[in-house]
């Protein structure tokens, strides 16, 4: 029984070894590459409304949001979720948003110059 103890002490410290590194992960992207300077805050507002609540996203957002790029947009989305103080969040749902918002984007800024 007191195995048992110890298996469940090492798995909880393993799980928030695991969340503390995913998180210096995202910090240390977004610091290495100046995520959060990319993108003015109106299309961050609006671009985070859409994958964290509902709505729509202007052409004007998704050519920020191509500026941004794929990688601050994940690590921003990821440290988010995991600093979140919004308890209805279903993480897979946002995730899932997040990756529609950005192809969503890329298809939109792929059509508007192949139409010029």
């Amino acid at each position: 029984m007191e195995s048992l103890n110890v298996y469940s002490i090492l798995g909880v410290l393993f799980l928030t070894c695991e969340v503390v590194m995913a998180t210096k992960e995202n910090d240390q992207i977004i610091k290495e590459n100046n995520c959060e300077t990319k993108m003015g805050l109106p299309y961050v507002l609006e671009a985070f409304k859409i994958v964290f609540k509902t709505g729509s996203i202007s052409n004007k957002c998704y050519g920020e949001l191509v500026v941004l790029g794929k990688v601050c947009h994940s690590a921003l989305v990821k440290r988010t979720l995991e600093k979140s103080s919004i308890k209805d969040l279903n993480p897979l749902t946002i995730i899932v948003k997040s990756i529609q918002t950005w192809y969503n984007c890329l298809a939109l800024i792929e059509s508007q110059s192949s139409s010029s």
